[in-house]
């Protein structure tokens, strides 16, 4: 059942304050609010890094308020605590939040266990959002569940404040400055680019460093300049995949600001990638991807289409380590669970792409 607009809605805010993929899932949910509330300023409540990502960017947010530290929203759910200073900072943003006024606060930040309260405490009028059995519930609420595509999750919060979606797969606009940051790391070549994202927040989503080096050199062969990036905590991974290699790559780990990222995927016919920030913010601006991801982790981060993104998927279910059906019984070990998916499917996957995109550029108009 579709829910009504929420009447006189002048000034929305929005909880998404985590990590580059999760805002991009959000973008198909915020566009639908634009679309709905066409009026009405949407304030994201998110990161630092948001407010520089998205000053100037063309899109549906208005502007960026920078979240407090706050137990399970911009700090991890194991933090045990704020100090007076967090504490004091906490109540100074939640009294300008209440100043602002906000007709309408949606909560697109998990369960809800603690960014339910956090909504709460904004002051506005009609609070909606995503609740988990052990979360209490907003004005108006949906029910979160694990396993479902989380760009559709999202979708579902907007719906019940009365905004149907108009896009399913996200999309990010690629400024000026991004092109000319990645221009000042990587000039603009002869040689088409492709891309390689070995890291992964989670250890146990990273693809074995020696499959890449495969992949890469295969392409490296087919003519390709083949870019290995990463963050500087990620220096080991990708020192790895290039000491693994026979071709050359370019190695650009910890030399890419968030702006030059954009511009070189926006720049690259293909990104293969971990489920990571870089393969969904390449989908968001266009440039194919293979990508690869445990099972359960495609079913709530994997492309909807398929015509230009390839997810593989590793079925294991067991640890490798002590064996427990991790669906049911999670264990701590931060081994690889990816590591079943074939280095000779990925590449077919990625040779496939880059056909159909060179045969579409060469064909006649």
């Amino acid at each position: 059942m579709r829910l009504h607009l929420v009447p006189h809605t002048r000034k929305i805010a929005v909880l998404r304050a985590n990590a580059l993929g999760d805002f991009i899932f959000s973008l198909p949910a915020l566009y639908a609010l634009r679309a709905a509330y066409p009026k009405a300023e949407i304030v994201l409540l998110g990161k630092a890094w948001h407010a520089d990502f998205l000053e100037s960017r063309p899109g549906p947010v208005s502007r960026v308020a920078v979240v407090p530290r706050w137990r399970g929203v911009s700090q991890p759910d194991t933090w045990t605590g704020q100090t007076a200073a967090d504490s004091a900072a906490a109540d100074r943003f939640f009294a300008q939040m209440a100043a602002e006024g906000f007709d309408l606060a949606l909560q697109m930040h998990g369960g809800g266990r603690h960014s339910n309260p956090f909504v709460q405490r904004l002051g506005a009028r009609v609070t909606a959002g995503l609740r988990s059995p052990d979360a209490t519930p907003l004005d108006r609420w949906v029910r979160y569940e694990y396993f479902q595509h989380e760009a559709l999750r999202l979708i579902e919060v907007a719906r019940l404040v009365g905004a149907p979606p108009v896009m399913i797969e996200p999309r990010i606009e690629v400024t000026h400055r991004d092109r000319v940051e990645s221009c000042e790391v990587v000039p603009e070549q002869a040689r088409p680019l492709a891309i390689l994202h070995p890291g992964a927040s989670d250890p146990r989503r990273r693809w074995p460093v020696e499959n890449f080096a495969a992949v890469g050199d295969a392409l490296a062969r087919e003519g390709y300049t083949v870019a290995v990036i990463g963050i500087d905590a990620e220096r080991q991974i990708v020192d790895a995949v290039i000491e693994n290699m026979q071709q050359p790559a370019l190695n650009l780990c910890g030399l890419l600001s968030l702006h030059a990222l954009t511009g070189l995927i926006a720049r690259a016919e293909l990104v293969i990638a971990n489920d990571s920030g870089p393969r969904h913010l390449a989908e968001a601006v266009g440039t194919p991807t293979v990508g690869i991801y445990w099972c359960g982790n495609g079913i709530n981060a994997g492309s909807v289409f398929r015509e230009f993104h390839r997810p593989h998927l590793s079925w294991r279910l067991n640890c490798p380590v002590c064996g427990r059906d991790t669906i049911y019984d999670n264990c701590d070990h931060q081994v690889p669970f990816v590591d079943l998916v074939r280095v000779d499917e990925v590449l077919q996957s990625a040779l496939d792409i880059l056909k159909m995109r060179h045969d579409r550029k060469t064909a006649p108009r």
